[in-house]
């Protein structure tokens, strides 16, 4: 069985114990906070554990007194903000952008694109030595991105253009449930809790003579669980981007 719903992991995860044929002695609120346990670490290291997005924000007053804006709580991560005030954002008469198609490009048929795209290659880099990008800091934990800048550039009503990561919310996307290393790795957490639950009853006798070892079942799960992680942080994580210059 697949799983499409968060029921069905559970489900799904206590038959990969065993069950109903052996009885995983795990309550529901334990095989719940594992699930959780989960993806937040798929949230955190699977590239399809989050998504780029691009968040348009409504600036109010509230926001020009506090200098933050408030961001969803599925957003993880703010990697910038879309320049505000810059000298390419005018759309008038008398923008560069504009002057520069009508006296260079009065016609797409004949003219070279080279002087044009070059020449908006030097203006970014005058606005990126003289002006800079806005400085941002963002804590998941707050959800709060702050902007470090002059907030009398903004007014209400405008929008700001936040890039940022938002997880994938499976109550949504169910799809997400049925992941591989997902399934394994909840089954391995749940395993865990299992032996924990388990290891004071060492070399319990149980009927028929056999003996239940929860030290061994929680010793199977860490190391489980511990390959299950470098498998997630060597093959589905997005390398670090580093920077040169």
């Amino acid at each position: 069985m697949e799983p499409t719903s968060r029921d069905e992991l559970k489900t799904r995860v206590l038959q990969d114990l065993g069950s109903p044929v052996i009885e995983v002695n795990v309550a529901d609120e334990q095989i719940e906070n594992q699930i959780d346990v989960a993806l937040r670490w798929y949230y955190d290291y699977h590239f399809s554990g989050s998504e780029k997005i691009y968040y348009p924000h409504t600036v109010t007053q509230t926001d020009i007194d506090n200098k933050y804006i408030t961001m969803p709580e599925a957003v993880i991560g703010a990697i910038r903000i879309f320049p505000i005030g810059e000298a390419l954002s005018s759309n008038n008469i008398f923008s560069i952008r504009y002057q520069i198609a009508l006296n260079d490009l009065y016609t797409l048929t004949s003219s070279s694109m080279v002087p044009y795209f070059s020449a908006f290659q030097h203006i970014r880099l005058i606005e990126e030595i003289l002006l800079g990008r806005q400085p941002i800091r963002f804590n998941r934990h707050k959800n709060r991105l702050y902007i470090d800048m002059n907030w009398s550039f903004v007014n209400v009503g405008e929008y700001l253009m936040v890039e940022a990561y938002e997880v994938v919310d499976p109550t949504t996307y169910p799809d997400v449930w049925r992941d591989r290393w997902l399934i394994r790795y909840t089954t391995a957490l749940v395993k865990r809790q299992w032996g924990t639950n388990m290891k004071k009853y060492v070399g319990m006798q149980l009927p028929g003579g056999l003996q239940f070892n929860g030290q061994q079942i929680y010793d199977e799960a860490v190391a489980e669980i511990k390959e299950l992680e470098d498998e997630m942080i060597n093959t589905y994580s997005i390398p670090v981007a580093f920077e040169v210059g």
